[in-house]
C-alpha cells in the first residue's frame, strides 16, 4: 500500500532538488538536496510577513536550486490525528501550489524540532546560535527523513503500478 507521502512524491520523478520546510507561525525553515536526493542541508530560515510575499520568496529558492518538488512538514499529533495546525499546513500546501507550481508532498514531521534541539544542544550549539537555526535544521531533518523513504522504496514514476 502506498502512502499519501509516496503517492504525492511520485510527481517528483527519479532525480532532481528538492526543498524542504518546515511551516512555523512566525518562521519558515527551508532545506534543500542535492539531485541525487542523497543529503538535505539547511538553506535559510524565512521571517514571514505576507503569504504572497513568502510563496515568491520560496518560488525564488525553488528556481534557483532548480527542484522539482516540495516536501513539507505536517505536523501531526503525537497520536497521528490531525489539528488545526495541520488544517493550517494542508492549507499552505494548496495556496502555495498556486504561485509554485511544483508537486508537492506532506511528510510526517513529528518530533522534528525537537529531535533538531536535542542535536544542536549535543553539539554544543548556544541557545542565540539554536533559536536562529532551528528551523531550517527542522527542515533539513524533515527533508532528510523525506528523501531516505524515497530511497527505500524505490523511484516510482507517474501512472506507475504499485
Amino acid at each position: 500500500m502506498t502512502s499519501e507521502f509516496e503517492q504525492a512524491a511520485s510527481a517528483f520523478g527519479a532525480r532532481g532538488s528538492l526543498l524542504g520546510l518546515d511551516l512555523g507561525e512566525k518562521t519558515i525553515g527551508v532545506a534543500s538536496c542535492d539531485p541525487d536526493r542523497r543529503v538535505a542541508t539547511p538553506v535559510m530560515t524565512i521571517r514571514r510577513t505576507k503569504f504572497t510575499a513568502d510563496a515568491e520568496k520560496l518560488a525564488v529558492l525553488a528556481a534557483e536550486r532548480s527542484a522539482v518538488g516540495i516536501v513539507l512538514g505536517l505536523p501531526r499529533n503525537m497520536d497521528g490525528t490531525e489539528g488545526p495546525r495541520a488544517q493550517s499546513t494542508r492549507a499552505f500546501a494548496r495556496n502555495l501550489n498556486r504561485i509554485v507550481q511544483l508537486p508537492i508532498a506532506l511528510w510526517d514531521e513529528r518530533l522534528s524540532t525537537a529531535a533538531m534541539e536535542r542535536e544542536l544542544i549535543g553539539i554544543d550549539t548556544s541557545r542565540a546560535k539554536r533559536a536562529v537555526k532551528i528551523d531550517e535544521s527542522a527542515a533539513t531533518f524533515i527533508l532528510q527523513g523525506a528523501i531516505d523513504r524515497l530511497t527505500r522504496v524505490g523511484p516510482k514514476r507517474n501512472g506507475e503500478p504499485e
